[in-house]
């Protein structure tokens, strides 16, 4: 069976959002350290430094998980004109290839108040994948490129104040 090189996910961000990270890290560095000078002159402001510490250190396990998360899932002819494999692409650039069977779940999480969806992907052996925000695919697509895959979809579990689900 020859497969062409189809996409079945797509986010609709592919970067790895460092400017506006950086700025965030640069505004709340600020913030403390006007609040540990204002409050130095009376008291002890060590709590100043442990909350930043804590910021920056939510900054650098929320980047690294980040990283980690799939930007693109493509359908990929096998070598030789065998099955046909999944090439996962991350944020990071990282990119690996997958036998279609050993994909379990497959679970399209689609947001309330905007047009996107999020995936979940299971892997044999538990490994559990998240993508980025995207369009919503099919679900055709996902059923006919993993047969053996409980395939899906969801709305989210929360919602607008206001606005009835």
């Amino acid at each position: 069976m020859a497969v062409s090189d189809d996409l079945i996910w797509d986010a609709d961000d592919k970067s790895m959002q460092m400017i506006p990270r950086l700025r965030r890290i640069g505004v709340t560095a600020a913030c403390l350290g006007f609040l540990g000078l204002l409050f130095w002159i009376d008291s002890d402001a060590m709590w100043v430094l442990f909350v930043g510490a804590f910021y920056l250190l939510g900054e650098i396990v929320y980047w690294a998980w980040d990283r980690r998360r799939l930007i693109e899932v493509r359908l990929v002819p096998g070598e030789a004109d065998g099955p046909a494999g999944l090439r996962l692409r991350r944020v990071g650039g990282r990119t690996t290839e997958h036998d279609p069977q050993h994909v379990v779940r497959v679970l399209l999480i689609h947001d309330n108040v905007l047009d996107l969806a999020s995936l979940r992907l299971s892997l044999q052996g538990g490994r559990l994948l998240f993508g980025r925000p995207g369009r919503p695919p099919a679900l055709a697509a996902w059923r006919s490129a993993c047969p053996a895959a409980e395939v899906g979809e969801r709305g989210a579990h929360w919602g607008m104040p206001g606005i009835p689900d």
